[in-house]
């Protein structure tokens, strides 16, 4: 994906907050599954080893890095925190992948036939399900998500946030009524909300000082 699409946020990030943005490019998945989506998701935690291994020339604290996506962005931000089985072979495996929070847009969260993606994924669907996957450890997450996406349907997000709290992570689930998919791009109160609710969520989880 070009990583300019994420500019806007990582900009606000920046400004806003003092963090160093950083936007990866990975592999798009492609129909005759040259890529595959697991193959974007390799791009994806390949990308938190190297932010990591390298975060004192790019300014960095390594124990408070927080990995955002939109839409499958978010499918792959969440990835970086659940799937260990999913690695480039050229990985430094001795970098943890672990984000130490997550931020996810209207995320694909749900890969089954009742979600989206398993039209991608085929069979293996169940693998690549965040929803489905949720185990005590994951990082502290906030989604934002609304009701009325047709994409990325709401449900998804709210099973998500019912398995995090069950298996005693930190979850937060924003929710605006009749929302669709990428609701918060297209008005700006919205968004500058959720840039609100996203530094009280970093400073309440140590990433931010207070």
């Amino acid at each position: 994906m070009d990583p300019s699409r994420m500019f806007p946020f990582a900009a606000d990030f920046a400004k806003r907050f003092g963090m160093v943005a950083v936007c990866p490019q990975y592999r798009l998945y492609k129909p005759d599954k040259s890529v595959t989506v697991f193959d974007c998701v390799k791009d994806a935690r390949s990308s938190v080893r190297y932010t990591r291994a390298h975060a004192a020339e790019l300014g960095i604290d390594p124990d408070k890095i927080v990995v955002s996506g939109a839409s499958a962005g978010g499918h792959l931000a969440v990835s970086t925190a659940l799937f260990d089985d999913v690695y480039e072979e050229t990985d430094d495996m001795a970098v943890p992948c672990l984000p130490n929070a997550l931020i996810l847009y209207f995320p694909v969260i749900d890969t089954s036939p009742e979600g989206y993606g398993q039209k991608k994924i085929g069979e293996e669907w169940k693998e690549l399900s965040p929803a489905h996957n949720v185990r005590k450890g994951v990082p502290p997450t906030l989604t934002f998500h609304g009701t009325g996406d047709n994409t990325c349907p709401f449900e998804g997000a709210k099973l998500f946030h019912e398995e995090m709290l069950k298996a005693g992570n930190t979850s937060q689930l924003e929710v605006t009524e009749g929302g669709g998919h990428g609701y918060l791009i297209f008005d700006k109160d919205i968004y500058l909300d959720s840039l609100d609710k996203a530094e009280n969520f970093l400073k309440a989880n140590g990433i931010l000082e207070k």
